[in-house]
Order: C-alpha cells, then sequence, then structure tokens
C-alpha cells in the first residue's frame, strides 16, 4: 500500500520533500502509548474489594439491623395510644441486648460455663455497691478472671462505650437488672453520664480495677 501511494504521489507530480512531509503528519497523528503501570488498576480494585468486605463484616456485626428504636437518638418512652401500652427503657434496652450482647450471655441470661458468666441473678447486677462497677463494665469493658455466683469464668468483654449512647447503656442495664427474675431499681442515662465523664478514656478493667472505683 505504500508504494502504491508514493506512485499515487510521484504521479501527481509530487516532490520527494512533499512526500516525506506527509509521512512526517501521518506519523505525528499516531497515538502515543500510554505510560505507566497496568498492574496499579488491579491493585486499586484489591484494595477496594477488601475494603468492602471489611465494611460489610463490621456493619453486620454493630449496625444492628439499623433498628430506628436502637439508632433514633430523639426515641423516648412513650405512650402508643391512650390506655395502650407503654414502650419503656426496659423494652428498648431489651433491643439493645439482642442486638449486642445475647450472644455472649445468652436469652436467657445464663451465660456460658466458663467463659461469659450469667447475668441472671448475679451479684454484680443487682447488689448495689456494683451499680458503678455495671456501667463501667459496658463502658470500657473487662478483661480477665471474674467470680460470679461462686463460679470463676475468664474472658474478655467488649466495651460499648464508643458504640452506644448513655441512653441505651442506661435501657440495657436497665432490662438486665429486671429480667430472668432479677429486680434491681433502673439505671438512668444520667448516671451513665457521669461514669463516662469521670472514667474518661481507657481501656478495659481488670476485676482489681473495679474493687478501687468508689
Amino acid at each position: 500500500m505504500r508504494s502504491d501511494h508514493h506512485s499515487h504521489l510521484e504521479q501527481s507530480g509530487a516532490s520527494d520533500e512533499s512526500i516525506q512531509q506527509v509521512h512526517t503528519r501521518l506519523q505525528a497523528q499516531k497515538p502515543e502509548k500510554k505510560e505507566g503501570n497496568p498492574r496499579f488498576p488491579l491493585v486499586l480494585l484489591g484494595i477496594t474489594c477488601a475494603a468492602i468486605f471489611f465494611g460489610s463484616i463490621y456493619l453486620a456485626h454493630y449496625s444492628s439491623r439499623f433498628d430506628p428504636l436502637i439508632y433514633n437518638e430523639n426515641q423516648k418512652p412513650v405512650k402508643q395510644a391512650a390506655g395502650g401500652p407503654v414502650i419503656t427503657p426496659a423494652m428498648l434496652g431489651k433491643r439493645v441486648f439482642t442486638a449486642n450482647c445475647v450472644t455472649c450471655h445468652q436469652a436467657t441470661g445464663q451465660g456460658q460455663p466458663g467463659v461469659y458468666p450469667p447475668l441472671a441473678g448475679s451479684e454484680w447486677v443487682l447488689e448495689p455497691q456494683h451499680e458503678k462497677h455495671m456501667i463501667a463494665i459496658v463502658l470500657h469493658g473487662l478483661n480477665g478472671p471474674i467470680t460470679v455466683k461462686g463460679n470463676s469464668f475468664n474472658s474478655a468483654m467488649t466495651p460499648f462505650g464508643g458504640i452506644l449512647r448513655d441512653e441505651q447503656i442506661a435501657n440495657v442495664l436497665t432490662y438486665i437488672r429486671s429480667e430472668w427474675g432479677n429486680n434491681a431499681p433502673p439505671i438512668t442515662p444520667e448516671q451513665v453520664a457521669a461514669v463516662r465523664a469521670e472514667l474518661g478514656a481507657r481501656g478495659p478493667f481488670t476485676v482489681q480495677e473495679l474493687s478501687n472505683l468508689k
């Protein structure tokens, strides 16, 4: 084809110089080869997929299916209708418990032998001297051995202070203190807020550290 093109230009009286100029223009019109690492998009795709994967795991664990009664900051105990049932803090607390605590402490409140202590009949739940301890445990977590109802347990309690609001923590503690035959006064959001402010930022407690809280 190139020889035909030359012949056509020569037949039309074009000089060698004009032929060279045409070739130069055609050469300049060729697209330039893109530079860069062709593997970079694959690396970026891998990072994006990993972020989506771990983000999905986090949401599955902590979103609680985005239940509006758990995550609605404006939700208050209100009467459904005149003469109808009342949404109590304990009812809201049961939702928080089901979303965050039931795997370890079980729906029966009996926990798991040797690992997660029971909440039903627990002195840590019922006795007045442990009210502050219980709030501190939910806020900051607990590591190491603990004795409950005469039995030893040794595991780690997840800190929920960065996940749950004061009202949610008060609600779930109120539920725990009134469920499975437990009968103890409710915990208020003001109590939780006071303990949160007093303790500030810190890591999980041990039983020894809890005993030093006054």
